[in-house]
């Protein structure tokens, strides 16, 4: 992807109206890391005049807590944070991520793998080498047919960043071998049907941007840009997640919450607001993202936003 391309790119999207979302997975419980990637997402969108949309990633059945979608979208609703159009559910869109996978295997850029772990494990478990098609009957994967290029983008909070596909993430799994499609895959399908034209998540995901960003231009879907936000992370320096057990948000008392995640994003936090309406009215009108401190993990991400 040439440099010319991608200020190309940037002036494109910059003339389409601003379309953003928050697209948590139902595991478990907003969390304070959850409202911050929320928040941060909504008011980027507000301060941009655009819209912010809520999608459900539901692609795990086995990792799901039931209720949990219902929960996530109440508290969020008392945080003041309501999707401006109609929620969108990944387990309903199950069409979608086959006809992009099956353009890509028609292009020659997916390949059938049955590889284990434990096969990956001298190369990092990445999988770099080429293997061989699997059995009849076998269960397999379907991984990208990865080139050896560096793929960069720019980050408002983050800066430049850059990633060589092949060496740092290697032949990535689209669809795994118990069938459920791969994160990486369903989010550049619906990230491109809604239009979405800026996402805005936690940097834990900041190393899953370029494969995304490849994944688009081979299924010839335009790129929006990026903007990572901080993450939160607990007393031994993990990140905050429903794994983790972390404790909800209190939606019977959003305030304080509400202007934690704001101190976090570096924004101020108007204590003489009384109300959510009240201090998301200034918060939207006061936002700074040059205020917004960087987070760069090493870690690669897999999961959803």
């Amino acid at each position: 992807m040439s440099e010319h391309a991608g200020q190309h790119r940037d002036e494109v999207v910059k003339e389409t109206p601003y379309r953003g979302r928050f697209a948590p997975s139902p595991t478990g419980d907003l969390h304070f890391g959850s409202l911050v990637a929320a928040l941060g997402s909504w008011l980027r969108a507000r301060a941009m005049g655009g819209a912010w949309l809520v999608r459900i990633e539901d692609l795990d059945p086995p990792r799901e807590v039931v209720g949990a979608a219902e929960r996530q979208l109440a508290t969020l609703a008392a945080f003041g944070l309501l999707s401006d159009e109609p929620l969108v559910r990944q387990s309903e869109r199950h069409a979608h991520y086959e006809a992009a996978l099956q353009r890509l295997i028609d292009d020659g850029l997916a390949f059938p793998c049955a590889c284990s772990r434990k096969q990956l494990e001298a190369s990092g478990g990445l999988h770099l080498a080429p293997c061989a098609a699997p059995a009849a009957g076998t269960p397999h994967a379907w991984r990208a047919r990865v080139p050896d290029i560096d793929i960069a983008f720019d980050d408002p909070v983050v800066g430049h960043y850059t990633q060589s596909l092949r060496r740092e993430v290697g032949d990535f799994v689209l669809k795994r071998n118990d069938g459920l499609y791969a994160y990486q895959l369903a989010v550049v399908v619906d990230d491109a049907a809604q239009g979405i034209t800026e996402i805005v998540r936690g940097a834990d995901l900041l190393d899953s941007t370029p494969r995304q960003i490849w994944l688009q231009a081979a299924l010839g879907l335009p790129t929006p840009r990026y903007l990572h936000l901080p993450l939160v992370l607990d007393e031994h320096g993990r990140k905050l997640g429903k794994s983790l057990t972390s404790l909800p948000v209190d939606a019977q008392d959003p305030l304080p919450a509400l202007r934690a995640a704001l101190r976090f994003l570096g924004q101020h936090d108007h204590p003489d607001c009384s109300s959510v309406t009240a201090l998301l009215q200034r918060a939207t009108t006061h936002f700074d993202v040059t205020a917004i401190p960087a987070s760069i993990p090493s870690r690669i991400g897999e999961g959803s936003d």
